[in-house]
């Protein structure tokens, strides 16, 4: 019994966790390098208390804090004139994502920026992405023409780095990372070196196990939040990308 305990207490899980995959974020430095900045799903769907299914029910701590560093972040870039680009997660009204529920359809309101992040619709440098899936590497693919704007943008400003922010750590931000590595392995872009992953500016969301059996849920539903957070960090850097505990512009 006291050995169950143990395991399933989210505290001990995430120090035997930390101690068995670690990361070891460090500063990173932009410098003159090309750079831009890549924003994941900071809309009101995901971050806005009780905007939607998917949203936090009350104030969260990491949602908060990914959201004024996101902001933060982006400033510093545009400070300098440099690229922006942001996903956003939309999908048609009636349409589905398994396994989640009903969300961030067009014209709800979810699939818009948080009120934090709404002046990047005016930084002439932004290039906004609608996405209808996880992983915004492939909801950049026109799928007439097998064009993906992701790689064009990166392309187009011969980019040598991105920061990336935003949500969920371990969901659309890590599916994003790693399939951008594995396109930059490819030689799909350019010029493209480094991808960078802002701690602090990335979150996700907690659901614990006794709220996902009160809703039914199967047992993969269950998403400690610090747990989630820090295996999305560890698996991103096993691939290849930049752990970075503040980044400087």
């Amino acid at each position: 019994m006291n050995r169950v305990t143990t395991l399933t207490n989210p505290s001990s899980a995430l120090a035997a966790i930390e101690a068995a995959l670690p990361i070891d974020p460090q500063p990173y430095t932009i410098g003159d390098r090309p750079t831009g900045l890549v924003i994941v799903d900071v809309v009101n769907g995901f971050c806005t208390v009780g905007y939607s299914p998917l949203a936090p029910t009350e104030p969260d701590r990491q949602i908060a804090t990914m959201v004024s560093e996101s902001d933060r972040l982006a400033k510093a870039f545009a400070a300098k004139n440099l690229p922006i680009l942001a996903f956003l997660d939309a999908h048609e009204p009636g349409k589905p994502e398994p396994p989640y529920p009903i969300h961030c359809e067009k014209g709800s309101g979810e699939e818009e920026l948080v009120p934090e992040l709404k002046w990047l619709e005016t930084y002439p440098l932004t290039t906004l992405i609608e996405k209808d899936c996880i992983n915004g590497f492939i909801g950049s693919i026109d799928i007439n023409t097998g064009n993906n704007a992701l790689i064009d943008w990166v392309n187009q400003h011969r980019l040598e780095a991105l920061a990336v922010v935003g949500i969920c750590t371990d969901i659309c931000v890590m599916d994003f990372v790693i399939t951008l590595l594995s396109a930059r392995n490819h030689d799909m872009t350019q010029t493209l070196k480094d991808i960078i992953v802002y701690t602090e500016g990335c979150s996700t969301y907690d659901l614990s196990a006794e709220v996902a059996a009160q809703q039914g849920l199967p047992k993969t539903a269950i998403h400690p939040q610090s747990i989630a957070h820090h295996i999305g960090l560890y698996t991103m850097a096993e691939r290849g990308a930049f752990i970075a505990s503040q980044v400087f512009v």
